[in-house]
């Protein structure tokens, strides 16, 4: 969905030395299939491994290096000089992009790693706008900057979190993260054990480490001109919906620029689209100041949901004007719906006539992935997504 979507590259993690080991993760097999449908489209994949690793954790690194070369992984991502030694020696041609848990927020360190061999820098989210600045200034034209323009921010410094390994035992650095960050919390005074106050107004406690998203899409102007080579999308765990979502709004607001920097005008309906995705409330991070009480949520660690997914579209017949749909959350005759796709509009109709796969008309489409198709009111193209606002399972 990344890619048809608009993203140029995608990064993602394998089931070892990347930073998302609770989470299930590709496959060898499954990571060869998509760099292959990436590469059909010209579009490239990296690979993560940006764990801090102890000696352990390196076990297995060769073959698994010699795998990815195998299935023709663009890059590695990697966080660790030891890692960075493991990747040089055992492929020497592979590139080798440094990971935003490095922590580079200046431009000794960022030359430093120059200076071995790499050439693409994520930097640490750390840095202001100013900062990024004057560091691209200063470096080779053949170095690439990349920065973090969405996705959630991590309350500690570049992701070094203890707060996992001391209340979870799963260490974050070494992809076990279990976000206590989200969770509640509530002060006590050491001599009044028991009576908990909370550290906000509201009396059921607080949500003082959990840091609103990071959101860049009203300022795609000055992270152009800035310098800034690639900008990234936290995407990792996931939904279809929620990268096709994202993605499309940033691919609209960067081609749109591109094509006419000087009378670029900014469309607030990119980030009214975002919203249709789950999210928290949004910050600017440290780009602008850095950031303050305003920049956390304190009331919940929820994500604001308000549309669902509910269907991607297979295939289109212009003789019918039916769609074949994929099914993804319950659909009803009657409903609202809307279908968007890459680098269009969403328009909006409601489900007159809906049939299952044995032609069979139907009044509601219950189960996961089933297979139906809608009567459309316009032309629709595979890969184009069905989602409908929450609240209304039926309107018919």
């Amino acid at each position: 969905m990344a890619v048809i979507y608009g993203a140029d590259a995608v990064y993602l993690g394998g089931e070892s030395f990347g930073l998302r080991k609770a989470s299930k993760n590709f496959t060898l097999k499954e990571m060869k299939e998509g760099i292959d449908f990436a590469h059909e489209r010209d579009r490239k994949v990296y690979v993560t491994l940006n764990i801090i690793p102890h000696d352990e954790d390196l076990i297995g690194i060769e073959e698994y290096l010699k795998d990815l070369q195998r299935i023709k992984v663009d890059g590695v991502l990697v966080a660790d000089p030891g890692m960075f030694v493991k990747v040089r020696n055992t492929i020497q041609d592979m590139p080798i992009h440094l990971s935003t848990q490095a922590s580079a927020t200046n431009y000794e360190t960022v030359m430093f790693w120059y200076n071995l061999g790499v050439r693409r820098i994520v930097l640490a989210r750390e840095l202001s706008l100013n900062e990024i600045k004057g560091i691209i200034k200063r470096i080779p034209k053949d170095l690439e900057i990349e920065t973090f323009v969405h996705g959630a921010m991590c309350i500690s410094y570049s992701g070094r979190c203890l707060l996992s390994n001391y209340m979870a035992e799963r260490d974050s650095n070494r992809g076990g993260c279990a976000h206590p960050c989200r969770w509640k919390y509530f002060l006590m005074e050491e001599e009044r054990e028991g009576q908990y106050f909370p550290v906000y107004e509201d009396d059921k406690g607080t949500f003082i480490f959990n840091s609103k998203d990071l959101c860049m899409i009203e300022h795609i102007p000055e992270l152009v001109k800035a310098g800034i080579s690639s900008f990234k999308i936290e995407g990792r765990v996931k939904s279809q919906y929620y990268v096709a979502t994202v993605v499309r709004s940033y691919r609209m607001a960067l081609d749109e620029y591109l094509k006419d920097p000087d009378n670029y005008v900014y469309k607030p309906q990119w980030l009214d689209e975002i919203k249709k995705a789950s999210y928290r409330d949004f910050t600017t991070g440290f780009y602008f100041n850095k950031p303050s009480g305003r920049d956390q949520v304190y009331t919940s660690s929820s994500y604001i949901r308000n549309y669902d997914f509910v269907g991607l579209v297979l295939d289109y017949d212009d003789k019918t004007r039916l769609a074949t749909v994929s099914q993804r959350n319950r659909m009803f005759v009657g409903d609202e719906i809307e279908i968007f796709g890459p680098n269009k509009d969403f328009v909006t109709q409601r489900i007159e006539k809906m049939w299952n796969e044995f032609g069979e008309e139907i009044e509601v489409a219950p189960h996961p992935e089933q297979i139906v198709k809608i009567e459309m009111k316009q032309r629709v193209e595979p890969w184009d997504i069905i989602r409908k606002g929450r609240g209304s399972d039926s309107i018919g």
